[in-house]
């Protein structure tokens, strides 16, 4: 790019949440794909203990080895935009222009870190603090479609301190639905912590599992159907559908080992879908995603209900998985968007965040 300065870009990986791994994965396939010599790609790994380190290498990412860096990286909220290096008591800084939080669950997705990039004003790429933190959070998610007259599956919330009494949350949940529901927990992804109660022993095995993950706890009806997931992109009124992708999954459900330790699971990009439903899934989606006030991207999730083929919502995902097997890059890649593109485009929305 003669004559033209390179962006400096800070993209961020790990994290403390359960999905550590998976963001780890991602973050290698993201940083691969952007375009060297638009870009100079900043490393910043954050420790399952939390901790900011810089590395130096996308190898050093695929390998593990980044968790060792002896250069500690602390991102200022002060406005001047620059995140700081310590190296064995011996300080220097970097200006950052933009950044790219590759961070799935807790502490990443959930608008921790976009509060922070807002409070350094620093131009970042994905869903604002709002956005991220309702998407994350799968209760306040279904308040919104619920206002949004978007068909969802019918849940009872529970919080963790109401399993002391134990006895009395099952009765709850045993009058509002017959058995099997899903327990999930109200803030994690990939899947992480959902169970299916087919009986009462089950039930409260996976309202154990679930209080593990997180203190506010779903408890959802069981839709019987396909699972199907629509890519959006854009914001505002130039979000779009790029297109769906069908999971099918090797177990009883797509869960954590399912989807990512199970070979047997397949995803489908552009599955044939009964006339007229790819057209109302990929309107629901768009309506979803304005409803939480998304922006840059996000994967929304259904059921095609398999007795009455009803559109239900499932969740959102505000940062969706870039690994070799993730839904969201395969349908853009379909639609003609290969993910350095879009990435492109993202980093270039990150400055209109506010128009």
């Amino acid at each position: 790019m003669d004559g033209v300065s390179k962006k400096r870009v800070a993209l961020i990986f790990g994290g403390r949440s359960s999905e550590h791994d998976v963001s780890c994965v991602s973050a290698v396939t993201v940083a691969e794909a952007l375009d060297k010599d638009k870009y100079e790609i900043v490393l910043v790994g954050i420790t399952k203990e939390g901790h900011w380190l810089l590395t130096d290498s996308i190898d050093s990412i695929k390998h593990g080895s980044w968790i060792e860096s002896d250069k500690k990286a602390v991102l200022s909220p002060d406005t001047d935009r620059t995140l700081i290096i310590n190296r064995k008591g011996r300080y220097s800084e970097l200006k950052i222009d933009v950044a790219i939080p590759i961070l799935h669950g807790l502490y990443g997705e959930d608008g921790s870190i976009q509060g922070l990039f807002d409070m350094a004003d620093i131009p970042y790429v994905g869903c604002g603090t709002l956005s991220s933190a309702v998407t994350m959070d799968k209760f306040f998610t279904k308040v919104i479609v619920d206002s949004a007259g978007i068909d969802q599956a019918l849940y009872v919330p529970v919080r963790r301190y109401e399993l002391q009494d134990m006895a009395k949350v099952v009765e709850r949940v045993e009058k509002f639905h017959a058995y099997p529901v899903f327990i999930k927990p109200s803030n994690a992804g990939s899947s992480m912590g959902i169970s299916k109660a087919h009986n009462r022993t089950e039930l409260i095995r996976g309202l154990k599992g679930a209080a593990k993950h997180d203190s506010k706890i779903l408890v959802e009806e069981y839709i019987k159907g396909r699972e199907i997931e629509c890519a959006v992109f854009g914001y505002g009124g130039t979000a779009f559908a790029a297109g769906l992708g069908e999971i099918i999954a090797a177990g009883e459900f797509y869960d954590f080992d399912a989807k990512y330790l199970n070979s047997d699971s397949r995803t489908i990009v552009d599955p044939t879908l009964p006339l007229g439903k790819k057209a109302e899934v990929m309107k629901a989606a768009v309506e979803v995603y304005r409803a939480c006030d998304c922006f840059g991207m996000a994967r929304v999730d259904f059921f095609l209900e398999e007795d009455t083929g009803r559109v239900v919502f499932n969740e959102i995902n505000a940062i969706p998985g870039h690994t070799s097997i993730s839904m969201y890059p395969m349908i853009m890649k379909h639609a003609g968007f290969e993910l350095s593109d879009y990435f492109d485009k993202m980093i270039e929305m990150a400055y209109h965040r506010n128009d």
